[in-house]
């Protein structure tokens, strides 16, 4: 089968074809798995992690991608709940012990044993993959392949946001950085919470443009200062600068959630400028979101399908990846993007 892996770790800047399109012999699904032929999988900022060595895989080459949809072609011992043929999706959660505190309390996504799609586990930039199926996803019929693949991540993980944010309806949220989950979350938030306005704060103009475009009801810089401060903000962006700009825009008592695997180092100094008074002084909070757990995403695709939510997508071969991904890196983004298996 043809896969795109990552074979070396560097920066982008320096390397900007990080991953090599390899013949690799097709995966045998083990006990309690699926082997899946694979037609789209996202792409999301965290395989820019992975190849920048801020969440390394533990071994190379690795094949990337946890946005995966496909069909399900064999099953491995013990397998059987999805059948042939089914069309399933598989995310950033490939697998956890089932068996911690943690995992018995519901948030498997904190499991010390926690195995990442993509990083820890060959994920979908392949034409075909193995997944527990446990940790697979039937797809709503609502969806193509390639508006369910973003749905899996920037979807899922934009929903768990969301809800950590603690929003009240009427209440202002912020979005900052419009990209493949921020959109979501907005298309979310004007259903789930109507009366509240979405404030984006972006850097590109035409993610401000689009933002606009969806329903937003203002959209700025970086460091501009909304109509009214925002009870939540959802933070998105790979950098520390828009972290401090959105603390200072933070109603008192307002929340920060801080949507992102990995920061990249670039503008930590940022952070030296936090002033307490200003920034952080008035009860303001900041909440991680650390992974995503199977409930997140099984929720979501029902909700998506019901309010009928769909991603703007862009879509590349699988053999365009690096071009996919250097775009990401420049804030080339309208909507998510999404390979395809194929020339298409």
């Amino acid at each position: 089968m043809r896969a795109m892996a990552i074979t070396t770790l560097a920066l982008l800047r320096d390397n900007p074809a990080p991953l090599r399109l390899l013949d690799l012999a097709d995966p045998t699904p083990g006990p309690g798995e699926v082997l899946i032929q694979v037609s789209a999988c996202g792409v999301c900022h965290t395989e820019l992690d992975e190849i920048e060595g801020r969440t390394p895989p533990p071994r190379l080459p690795m094949v990337p991608g946890h946005q995966v949809v496909g069909r399900v072609v064999a099953h491995g011992p013990g397998a059987g709940r999805l059948p042939l043929g089914a069309r399933v999706g598989v995310a950033w959660i490939y697998a956890a012990c089932g068996r911690c505190p943690a995992c018995l309390a519901g948030n498997e996504n904190l499991c010390p044993q926690f195995q990442a799609t993509g990083r820890d586990m060959p994920g979908g930039y392949a034409e075909r993959m193995v997944a527990r199926e446990a940790f697979v996803y039937p797809i709503p019929d609502a969806f193509s392949d390639v508006e369910a693949a973003p749905l899996l991540c920037a979807g899922a993980i934009g929903y768990r946001s969301l809800r950590l944010a603690n929003l009240a309806d009427g209440q202002p949220l912020g979005l900052t950085g419009f990209g493949g989950s921020g959109h979501l979350v907005l298309k979310m938030a004007r259903h789930l919470y109507p009366r509240s306005p979405v404030y984006v704060f972006a850097r590109n103009p035409e993610e401000r443009a689009f933002a606009l475009e969806l329903g937003a009801a203002w959209a700025g810089d970086t460091e501009d200062t909304p109509p009214h401060p925002p009870t939540a903000i959802i933070d998105t962006t790979p950098a520390w600068k828009p972290v401090v700009a959105a603390l200072r825009n933070l109603a008192p008592g307002g929340r920060l959630v801080i949507n992102a695997i990995r920061k990249e180092e670039g503008d930590k100094e940022e952070l030296l400028r936090l002033d307490y008074s200003r920034d952080l002084w008035m009860e303001k909070e900041v909440k991680s979101v650390a992974n995503v757990a199977r409930q997140d995403v099984a929720e979501f695709l029902e909700l998506a399908a019901r309010i009928s939510i769909r991603p703007e997508v862009e879509v590349y071969p699988l053999k365009e990846a690096n071009r996919a991904l250097v775009e990401l890196k420049t804030k080339r983004v309208r909507g998510a993007k999404v390979l395809v298996m194929g020339d298409r």
